[in-house]
């Protein structure tokens, strides 16, 4: 399973993810007897040339010129203003309309209006009308009460309609990607076309994937992957109202800002509205922490914020649930949950308040497992994730071709034989598989040894000898020296 790092309780990577010097291949002996020239193409190494985006800004959010463009009432942005005051003292208006991110010609009628009722009164001019506010002891007052609702006081929301809008424009179901583009997303990878051919299907669908096959061969790097391909980036609210609540969708836990070029034609064409976030088209992995809890609106009492769920900060980007069936839920669960959104591309979340809302549920959704899909899940859910690809231990081959792209990416030199009676005495004669993982994690050990004794990087017979020992022992496949 992939590292994971903790975020309110849900095992999340931020995106874009890497495995640095990375190799895995898929195996040769594949059933289907189909070779490279079905899917049009050359059995080679994977290319490396430039990949223009397939969609690239296709929603651009202009800057509104008045609150019913922004699709906000005054009584959206009088909470937080009063709230930011409360909690950062006096403040000039240009600095609010930046702490709201709202254009000051906006803000500053609101301003008007709290100064007309005594919440707010000016102190020092700066020029241009702009002011320094502070609060009023009624000002005080009214600050605490919206702040015993809710903390936040950032961005001003972005209607719910709009970010419907936003998702329909940007959504993976827009992307048709070209074999040579998805074979270019893995150009780090060594992976077959059989393999390439079932993940670009399934991203011009935007059809869900079910990744299986034994550990230790990349089904989770495969996996989070896959959404390279398509368009790399997408504009996303900082936060978004319904019925008065606000919910905060971006992340920077999760989420990898991605600011326009000074010098790009689109920053000089047009003014983007700064209530939403240029990002990194996202992919997020949830492991076995995942909890039922976790797939609506989550409260967050330290921040006193409303937290959107994960499949709802991954829309229009990617979703891998790793080592599924081994969640604190059980796979029933899960699937039952979103088994409707799967279909319909909506879901129905539950806030805090209790009320339910329906959002968006737009994004190519993985399940990476060790175990068989059909022990997992009933023939019903399985039907609903059409494309099933099974990764493949390597063959001795490619075991040794790795061996040798590992060694020279360390900087080891091999003594003669060495990997040969590797494979002889710890594989064959002890019937243990090959992994992909084996490969890396045993010269990982060799060249522990080296620094720690400080010898050259040489891959001997001895240094082999004791990596297997640290690494295999306690396995069912028992040392044969």
């Amino acid at each position: 399973m992939l590292t994971i790092m903790q975020h309110d309780g849900i095992a999340i990577f931020e995106q874009p993810f890497r495995l640095r010097n990375q190799t895995i291949m898929q195996s040769e002996s594949t059933s289907s007897g189909l070779d490279a020239s079905f899917f049009g193409a050359q059995p080679t190494v994977v290319p490396q040339p430039h990949r223009e985006p397939i969609l690239e800004d296709q929603f651009l959010p202009c800057s509104p010129s008045n609150l019913m463009e922004a699709g906000l009432h005054k009584n959206d942005i009088l909470p937080l203003i009063l709230k930011f005051l409360f909690l950062h003292g006096e403040q000039y208006g240009r600095r609010i309309a930046d702490q709201v991110k709202l254009p000051f010609q906006l803000i500053e009628p609101i301003l008007g209006v709290l100064k007309s009722d005594q919440l707010i009164s000016p102190k020092n001019s700066a020029g241009l009308g702009d002011f320094e506010f502070e609060l009023t002891p009624k000002g005080v007052e009214q600050a605490k009460l919206h702040l015993s609702r809710s903390s936040y006081c950032g961005s001003a929301p972005v209607c719910l309609a709009d970010y419907r809008e936003s998702v329909n424009k940007q959504s993976i179901r827009n992307c048709r990607p070209t074999f040579n583009q998805v074979k270019n997303a893995y150009r780090d990878l060594l992976v077959n076309d059989l393999t390439i051919n079932q993940f670009g299907q399934a991203l011009n669908s935007s059809r869900s994937i079910f990744i299986f096959g034994a550990p230790g061969n990349g089904k989770s790097a495969l996996a989070v992957r896959a959404i390279r391909s398509i368009g790399q980036h997408i504009w996303i609210p900082r936060a978004i109202t319904v019925g008065g609540e606000i919910i905060r969708l971006f992340d920077s836990a999760v989420h990898v800002a991605a600011p326009l070029p000074e010098t790009d034609s689109i920053t000089r064409s047009f003014q983007a509205d700064d209530r939403w976030i240029r990002i990194a088209r996202p992919t997020i992995v949830v492991g076995g922490e995942l909890e039922l809890k976790h797939l609506d609106a989550i409260f967050n009492p330290t921040t006193g914020i409303i937290e959107a769920p994960i499949h709802v900060k991954s829309n229009c980007g990617c979703l891998v649930v790793d080592d599924f069936g081994r969640q604190q839920i059980s796979p029933t669960e899960l699937l039952n949950r979103w088994i409707v959104p799967m279909e319909s591309a909506n879901d129905y979340v539950n806030l805090p308040s209790g009320r339910q809302i329906s959002l968006p549920f737009e994004q190519l959704l993985v399940f990476s497992t060790n175990l068989k899909p059909a022990d997992l899940c009933d023939e019903a859910f399985l039907r609903r994730i059409p494309y099933k690809v099974e990764v493949f231990d390597p063959s001795e081959k490619q075991f040794k071709d790795l061996f040798e792209l590992e060694m020279a990416e360390l900087g080891f030199r091999c003594e003669e034989g060495v990997v040969d009676r590797l494979i002889e005495y710890h594989y064959k004669r002890v019937g243990r598989p090959f992994r992909f993982c084996h490969v890396r994690d045993l010269l990982l050990q060799a060249k522990d040894f080296c620094e720690f004794h400080q010898r050259p990087l040489v891959f001997r017979n001895d240094i082999a000898e004791l990596a297997v020992l640290n690494y295999f022992s306690g396995t069912q496949h028992q040392l044969n020296v």
